[in-house]
């Protein structure tokens, strides 16, 4: 079992045969990416990974892009990709770190304590050497998976109104400058943009370098040059809830977890005319 967050390629490659040991690859991208996840899991992918599709993994009867399901629901489709109670899960994705924090968070969300995220992700993997393998997603016998939602980890726009208001928490939003200051226009028909009163923007990628996740110094050093304070609470937001989660995972890695993730994101506010909204720096 790792006693962090975050693995390296070499850790997870010499335990990769172990009985425990579950592989997951959360690859997701971007529209504008011009990606294919489920094509690239197919032609080179991590051997023995099973394929875990966010948005097939998601509420999908929300409006709102990937939203977490029902405990019953998202326990139904753990089983069904044959991943159980006891399993030590490794997430990664094709980008590097992007789309795996969220499955880590949703996982952590759920109840499940050993699960951390490959740090540089499959390109790490092929560029250390360690072998791949190709064709459809596996199918591996069902085994039991309890589900139980920490509701407090899951902030709605309710939550963040008051923590704006009250002070209570810092409010994290990991969208680009020009989306946060409302100068490039939201890539959600009918989302508004600019962001919420009061929020901190971090650009979820300052906490990255070349697809790793930055040191704990650094990370605590970027913290710092964008005004939030690790050891006041923190709930996280983006555009719709995945890169949030990289904030969220970089606050784990330095030993302040976030108190929760807005779900909804940028894509609930944004679309809401009764919530507030500022553009310009925050």
């Amino acid at each position: 079992m790792a006693d962090t967050a975050l693995v390296s390629t070499e850790w997870l490659h010499q335990r990769l045969d172990a009985p425990d040991i579950v592989v997951l690859d959360a690859s997701w991208y971007l529209p504008a990416a011009g990606r294919d996840p489920e094509a690239e899991y197919r032609a080179a992918h991590i051997p023995g990974a099973v394929r875990f599709d966010i948005d097939a993994m998601s509420d999908t009867e929300s409006g709102l892009p990937h939203m977490m399901p029902r405990p019953e629901a998202f326990a139904s489709r753990m089983r069904a990709l044959g991943v159980g109670d006891g399993m030590h899960i490794v997430v990664y994705d094709g980008h590097g770190l992007f789309s795996a924090p969220r499955v880590w968070w949703m996982l952590r969300t759920f109840g499940v304590r050993d699960v951390c995220v490959l740090d540089g992700g499959l390109p790490a993997w092929i560029a250390a050497g360690y072998p791949t393998e190709e064709g459809e997603p596996r199918v591996r016998d069902r085994r039991h998976f309890s589900a139980r939602l920490d509701h407090g980890a899951v902030a709605d726009a309710a939550d963040v109104a008051r923590a704006l208001a009250g002070g209570t928490a810092q409010v994290v939003d990991a969208r680009s400058a020009p989306r946060f200051r409302g100068e490039e226009a939201e890539p959600r028909p009918g989302v508004r943009p600019g962001h919420m009163p009061g929020a901190r923007n971090l650009h979820y990628a300052a906490l990255l370098a070349d697809g790793h996740l930055k040191a704990p110094d650094a990370l605590r050093a970027v913290f710092a040059e964008n005004g939030i304070d690790p050891d006041r609470p923190v709930v996280t937001t983006c555009g719709s809830g995945v890169t949030a989660a990289i904030v969220a995972l970089a606050l784990e890695q330095i030993g302040r977890p976030a108190r929760a993730l807005y779900d909804g994101s940028w894509s609930e506010w944004g679309a809401d005319p009764s919530r507030p909204v500022a553009t310009g720096p925050a």
